[in-house]
């Protein structure tokens, strides 16, 4: 019998396995997509003001978005010429409303001359998710940072004892500071079980200071971090109990990216 070839079947496997030429590789077309198509959104200005789909906090004139931390009554911090400063002796007000992944925009200013050193000089913060009506969460710091020393942990734009800002964005005492907040929230099980953590992307002063930072838990200010579940949080700011004057803040809002 005649010997075949082993070159034939060969070809054959060949062709079974490699890919033929079909239009999606040969027509552009056949990778765009056309639906769904994203809504229009008017971008702010360059003057603080927010995007049309935005949510403000707090455009100066008053606190009707926000409430105290410990009672949910009226919060008290006092409104004029368009800030508000904080009242440390009302303590923590936070967003009347709820939210879970969101964009966040705020300004702060540390009063200009401010004396103190460390920690004690403009210390406030912003809780991403409130969960609870003292300083329970996951803070960012605010404070003041310029040729001012302190763990950097807690320095400006970190995440409380958690992670350090990549650099320090800090402009003098007396000046406004910004910052644009990427929160992404921890995602737990029906039994309490963390299936997500927490991230937080942060540009202060239009830097980037934190990229996708994963938390490792709540911050606190003695003893590690941790999870505890919950749902959908309120955004809370601090009226931090140090001896500094305390500071202000305008021009917030959020977009919520659920």
């Amino acid at each position: 019998m005649k010997r075949q070839s082993a070159t034939v079947p060969l070809l054959f496997v060949l062709a079974a396995v490699l890919p033929s030429s079909t239009p999606a590789q040969t027509d552009p077309k056949a990778t765009e997509q056309w639906e769904p198509v994203p809504k229009v959104v008017t971008p702010g200005r360059l003057d603080g003001a927010p995007p049309s789909d935005a949510i403000v906090l707090f455009d100066g004139s008053d606190l009707d978005q926000w409430e105290s931390s410990r009672d949910h009554s009226a919060a008290r911090w006092k409104v004029h010429d368009g800030v508000v400063t904080v009242d440390k002796a009302s303590g923590n007000i936070q967003t009347r409303r709820r939210f879970r992944d969101y964009q966040l925009h705020l300004e702060w200013q540390v009063p200009k001359g401010i004396t103190g050193e460390g920690q004690e000089r403009g210390n406030s913060g912003v809780f991403l998710a409130s969960t609870g009506p003292g300083d329970e969460g996951y803070e960012i710091q605010i404070m003041d940072s310029w040729k001012n020393a302190t763990y950097v942990n807690g320095q400006a734009a970190s995440i409380y004892k958690q992670a350090a800002p990549l650099v320090n964005a800090t402009r003098p005492p007396g000046e406004w500071q910004t910052y644009d907040v990427i929160w992404t929230a921890p995602v737990f099980s029906a039994d309490g079980t963390l299936t997500s953590p927490a991230y937080v992307t942060l540009f202060h002063n239009g830097v980037l200071v934190q990229n996708h930072t994963q938390l490792a838990g709540e911050t606190f200010y003695i003893g590690k971090p941790k999870y505890s579940p919950h749902a959908a949080a309120a955004i809370k700011l601090q009226a931090h109990g140090d001896r500094s004057p305390p500071i202000s803040f305008r021009n917030m809002w959020v977009r919520p990216l659920d």
